[in-house]
Parts: structure tokens; sequence; C-alpha cells
């Protein structure tokens, strides 16, 4: 396993960042589709279509092709949030990295290195909108490249975004992640993270039930000062 070393983003990143983002969402694809499948409506237009079809046409072919149709119609509506989350970044805060993190205080956005790449990235901003009493930093795309999982740098992003909260006098860390990016979710939980919300980003993912989990890592400075 190559050492790992945590910096902040410089200007050459950019193009090696803009690919671990895309690259890190479009993963997501797949389990998009499976989580699909299941749903119960998923289920009876798979079965209901295709013999509905067969009983009026008397053709099995018909019915096959209905379904092979209706899949590939699921696969790319399984494609579209997440593409379509990808172009927004793009043209919002990843177009300018510098800009949107790392000019403004209390805010940042870090690269992980690792055999001389950058092989994970975090960036973090502070919530305009927080809770009165409360400030809130937010955790945005945390993503390691396929190549270098196992090693420990989504860990180590993360504990680089809590001690930066820790020092600039943040309360709490929130971050928002789907429920089918499963060993993310499980990453954050184990270190602490907890289940505060839960809601639709927008509705393309209302469509398909695909949920938006808020997570929070109360600091020890936050909780000590509560009742």
């Amino acid at each position: 396993m190559a050492p790992h070393h945590i910096r902040k983003y410089q200007e050459t990143d950019h193009k090696r960042v803009l690919e671990l983002f895309s690259q890190g969402m479009i993963e997501h694809v797949p389990a998009t589709f499976r989580h699909m499948l299941k749903l119960p409506q998923t289920f009876l237009l798979l079965l209901g279509v295709p013999i509905t079809l067969l009983l009026a046409s008397g053709s099995w072919l018909l019915a096959l092709v209905s379904n092979v149709t209706f899949l590939v119609f699921l696969w790319l509506l399984a494609r579209q949030p997440w593409r379509k989350y990808v172009v927004v970044c793009f043209q919002t805060d990843l177009a300018d990295i510098t800009k949107s993190y790392l000019r403004a205080h209390g805010s940042c956005f870090w690269v992980a290195e690792s055999g001389g790449q950058v092989a994970g990235i975090v960036g973090a901003l502070p919530v305009k909108d927080a809770p009165p009493g409360r400030k809130q930093l937010q955790l945005f795309h945390l993503s390691v490249a396929l190549e270098h999982r196992g090693e420990g740098l989504g860990k180590a992003l993360v504990m680089t975004v809590l001690q930066f909260a820790r020092a600039q006098g943040y309360n709490e860390v929130v971050l928002d992640t789907s429920i089918v990016q499963q060993a993310a979710l499980t990453l954050y939980l184990r270190m602490g993270f907890q289940k505060t919300g839960e809601y639709f980003y927008n509705k393309v993912f209302r469509l398909v039930y695909l949920s938006t989990i808020r997570l929070t890592y109360f600091l020890p400075s936050a909780q000590e000062g509560g009742p």
C-alpha cells in the first residue's frame, strides 16, 4: 500500500479532481438500477405488462421485447440523476474550486496524493442557513479512486475535515449521501456521524425513490455545551 499525503487543492489538480468526482458519481448507476428493480411498482410492471401483451397478442416475442425495452428505460433513468448532478457541480462550485473553497474563511478543499497521483478529494463549506446558535460545516464531494479503495484514504480525508472544523470553531459537520452509497454511509456511521434527516434531492430522485440522507457529526465541544 503506497503512503498517502493530504494537502490543499492546487489549480494543477483541477482536471484530475473533475475526473475523480465524475467517476465516483457514475459508479452509483448500477446500485441505483438495482434499487429500482426492487421497487414493488417495478416488479408489477415487469410481470404485468408482458402478461397483458401475451394475452392480447399471443406473441411471446412482443412480451419479451416489452421487458427488454422497460429494462433499458430503467437503466437510462438510473443514470439521469447522477449525470445531471455532475453537470450541475461542474457548472457551480467545481467550475472554480479556488474561488469556491479557498478564498473564503472557514472553507477548504483537499486532495490525497498516493504514488504521486491525486487519488482522493474532499471539500468543505460553511452552512449559510444553519440553525440559530449552531455553526455548521458541510462536507462535499468525498471521492477516492477505485484503485486506491481500502487504503484508508476516505477515512483520512474525513478526519481532515473534522480536524479543520474543530480548529475553525464549528459545532457540527454535516453531509448528504444517498441510500445507494452504502460504502460511504457505513464509513460515516463508523466514524461517529448520526442520521439527522432524509429527503429527496429533486423530482427525479423522488420518482425513483432515491432518498438523500443527512448525517451530522457533533464535535466534542458542541456536545459538552449541550444539556
